[in-house]
């Protein structure tokens, strides 16, 4: 009999159109491990709501990141796909998990801090999320969450609501580890700094074919005249064509050899991220809202199946089972 699966858990963020830092940094490196696990890909809707206060805006990030994924190639039938708020143990347990840690220890949650920092004002939901991710962990017996390394304490956090709970009612959470992905590095927008929305550098990941040359030709380049050889170590299309041309050796030559300049390295680019989003883009466009909803309504009846059970045994070792 072969060895079960062990369970991955990750959070979907409903974080808006997505560019190919997004694809490069999160979606791919997860379409690349979820396989290997019996995977559960929460959408994390309630989460969301400690920053978005837009209904319609809420709604359609909740479908675009599921579609995101599923052209990004991760199966419907390979993993279980849901929202947050279609588990209502997921809030239940966080109320616990609420109940057995201390306001110091969550005051020192980074995304309260920054905020705090900043002098923004830090609501409620904010200075408890931790344990409602934590909650979202631990209800489905989850050996890992793929996580960038600045999340860390995220896992962290979980596994010390696991060890409170465990030793004030009895062993019942699994402690989860976190596994941080082979950093694919800093991908750079059009300006050279960080891809960001924020910045406004980005590459669209699913945009047009013209969008996507669009970004691409306003990379920022030096000065270098045509013909002088041009610098792999510092030049942003170069730093991208790392990540989507097959032939690089052949680019990199002709960088050193002074053989291409910056509008043909651009066209090379542009035309090498079309090649590979163009499938995704199809798919993507082919997946109907329908077709999303049946997707989640599928995941929740997985989901809540599981999380039901362990807080049956939740509610019985904290004493409030009566029948």
């Amino acid at each position: 009999m072969a060895d079960e699966k062990k369970r991955l858990f990750t959070g979907l963020q409903t974080s808006g159109q997505l560019h190919i830092g997004n694809y490069l940094g999160a979606l791919k490196p997860f379409v690349e491990l979820y396989g290997e696990y019996e995977s559960y890909l929460m959408v994390a809707d309630y989460h969301a709501l400690t920053s978005l206060k837009d209904p319609k805006q809420l709604t359609g990030g909740i479908v675009d990141v599921v579609a995101d994924y599923v052209a990004a190639g991760v199966n419907p039938a390979q993993a279980t796909i849901f929202k947050q708020s279609d588990v209502p143990e997921h809030t239940e347990l966080a109320w616990i998990f609420d109940c057995l840690v201390s306001v110091p220890f969550l005051q020192q949650a980074h995304a309260y801090k920054d905020k705090v920092a900043k002098g923004l004002e830090a609501n409620a939901g904010l200075f408890t999320y931790p344990m409602l991710m934590a909650a979202d962990i631990l209800l489905y017996d989850t050996d890992i969450v793929p996580v960038g390394e600045d999340q860390r304490q995220h896992i962290e956090y979980a596994r010390e609501a696991a060890a409170k709970f465990n030793t004030a009612y009895g062993e019942t959470f699994k402690e989860p580890k976190e596994h941080i992905p082979e950093s694919v590095g800093t991908i750079p927008g059009v300006d050279g700094k960080k891809m960001s929305k924020s910045y406004g550098n980005t590459i669209p990941l699913f945009g047009t074919d013209d969008a996507i040359r669009a970004a691409v030709m306003s990379i920022k380049t030096d000065s270098t005249a045509v013909g002088a050889p041009l610098d792999t170590d510092k030049d942003i299309t170069f730093a991208l064509h790392r990540h989507f041309t097959p032939n690089l050796a052949e680019i990199q030559k002709r960088y050193n050899d002074g053989t291409i300049g910056y509008k043909e390295s651009k066209e090379l680019l542009a035309h090498n991220i079309i090649a590979t989003v163009a499938p995704m883009r199809e798919k993507r466009a082919a997946l109907s809202r329908e077709a999303v909803i049946q997707i989640l309504k599928d995941g929740a009846e997985v989901a809540r199946a599981r999380a039901s059970e362990k807080m049956k045994e939740v509610r019985q070792k904290i004493g409030v089972a009566l029948y």
